[in-house]
């Protein structure tokens, strides 16, 4: 196999190539043939890229040529589950590079881990491929704004996979909201109340030998040899290297539709958030144990747009009976996960429950509609990819880019506040200063009263308070912690830049 620093060197000519030819004269449409099939390349084999195989195979605008892991044992399995379906064998990779460089390749389709989500995107798109992109989006604000200049720069449809402005549950519950359904609606509260158990000992664990893990690893460090996780696959999901914690990993579908009915299209004015990784000494029943993660598994991030207030709350403990009255009618239980969106209304409430499930509620909580009804996201890219019109997409680069932006900037503010440990006194103090629509002091009281009632001793490993950030929506940088601006981006491997600014 040829070196990365010979492929990189070899893909950035013919990138550069494509952006002319594209500058030129942009590509013909597709639907120019009524039988031909777009030519797509899935890049992930695992759980998530299964789910992207299923939606291409069901299409028939679409041909799956390709499948790219670092695993070959997962990429075979993938290629011979296609196979059967379509009747051809995809050709099966380990470097995407490869797929970039054939041009007969239309798209890609990527369910990478996190950290290379971007570049992934941005190497497709110079190399004149239309691309669909995992949510979140990018692994940092800087990769996200990287996506946004590529689309344009390359003309080129990009879809990021927050399926939920597919689904006509929502899309009418959307447009109900915004007509006035509840009243004036000025704040959002997005739940991922979902149990994570501790995802085993920090250590020194060997990684699988088949595993290309200098590919693997791409734009993050390139670690020891060895794995600090138990689990190879899909558990990188909750170390910042590579994941975004469940705020970036399921909370990107609820920020986007909390955005979405709170009718905001830029960045929080200002952010702060607490939280912690607790609970796992008293899950093991060892004071003594350090779990290998280091995302937060208990987070609460305030995001204030100034006349718009989105709160967005991850609990990773057990969520029984961990949630006030009110969010317990609205999910009509006090057991289990509850994911989803609440609106306040002035006339009422309306609760996202589902992918394709919204129930509204007048004040006194009685039922007053339900939306319901569900859809094809992938459709939605490959007919964007046929027509050409990156406006008929459901959701774009830049959509993508402020939902995962909420996730980053929250956890900004989480990271740099992990050296101040804060009793729940201190964190409502610091509450009472930043701009907030909430109950904040009810929210930090079911949140201490739901770690307690997992066994979290908060005097011994008490919450983490971050600082209150301010942030510039349109020049995305922080305007009173230059520390902060230090995460916006990353040290990137050579070979494994994620171009930013006119190097996109």
């Amino acid at each position: 196999m040829a070196s990365a620093n010979h492929l990189n060197r070899r893909h950035f000519v013919m990138a550069t190539s494509a952006a002319a030819a594209l500058a030129a004269a942009p590509r013909r449409s597709l639907a120019q043939s009524a039988n031909e099939q777009m030519s797509v390349a899935v890049i992930g084999a695992g759980g998530r890229g299964g789910s992207h195989v299923q939606g291409y195979l069901k299409n028939p605008k679409t041909r799956i040529t390709y499948v790219v892991d670092i695993d070959p044992k997962a990429a075979a399995n993938r290629a011979g589950q296609i196979e059967e379906a379509q009747g051809t064998r995809p050709e099966v990779v380990a470097d995407m590079r490869r797929v970039f460089d054939d041009k007969s390749v239309d798209a890609i389709s990527t369910a990478t881990p996190n950290h290379w989500h971007a570049l992934c995107g941005v190497w497709a798109m110079q190399a004149g491929k239309d691309a669909y992109i995992e949510k979140p989006i990018c692994h940092n604000i800087a990769e996200g704004r990287a996506l946004v200049e590529a689309a344009k720069k390359y003309n080129r449809i990009c879809q990021v996979g927050t399926q939920c402005r597919s689904q006509p549950a929502i899309i009418e519950a959307m447009k109900w909201l915004h007509d006035g359904g509840i009243g004036e609606v000025n704040f959002a509260r997005g739940l991922c109340y979902k149990r994570r158990k501790s995802i085993g000992p920090l250590g020194d664990y060997e990684i699988p030998k088949e595993v290309d893990f200098n590919l693997w690893s791409g734009p993050a460090p390139y670690t020891d040899p060895k794995l600090t996780r138990q689990r190879f696959h899909y558990d990188w999901h909750w170390q910042r290297l590579y994941g975004n914690g469940d705020s970036g990993n399921q909370g990107p579908h609820q920020t986007d539709i909390a955005r979405w009915g709170l009718g905001v299209e830029r960045h929080p004015n200002r952010i702060l958030t607490y939280g912690g990784r607790l609970g796992y000494k008293a899950e093991r029943n060892d004071p003594n144990y350090v779990d290998a993660g280091d995302t937060a598994n208990t987070e609460v991030s305030i995001f204030d747009y100034g006349d718009k207030c989105l709160v967005f709350e991850t609990r990773g403990l057990s969520v029984d009976n961990s949630a006030d009255e009110l969010l317990n009618k609205l999910f009509k239980s006090t057991r289990g996960n509850k994911i989803g969106v609440v609106f306040y209304g002035s006339e009422g409430y309306l609760a996202q429950l589902s992918y394709n499930k919204c129930i509204a509620y007048d004040k006194d909580l009685n039922e007053i509609k339900t939306f319901g009804g569900g859809a094809d996201h992938f459709g939605n890219f490959v007919d964007g990819c046929f027509s050409r019109d990156s406006s008929s997409l459901s959701s774009d680069a830049m959509c993508g880019h402020l939902s995962a932006g909420l996730s980053h900037l929250g956890n900004i503010s989480y990271y740099l506040g992990e050296s101040n440990p804060s009793s729940p006194d201190e964190i409502q103090a610091a509450l009472s200063k930043i701009p907030s629509m909430d109950d904040d002091e009810a929210t930090l009281s079911r949140t201490v009263q739901h770690l307690k009632d997992n066994g979290v001793d908060l005097e011994a490993t008490p919450l983490s308070l971050g600082p209150m950030l301010e942030f510039d929506p349109e020049q995305e940088k922080f305007t009173n912690n230059d520390a902060a601006n230090e995460l916006l981006t990353r040290e990137y491997r050579e070979g494994f830049e994620c171009p930013t600014g006119d190097k996109v």
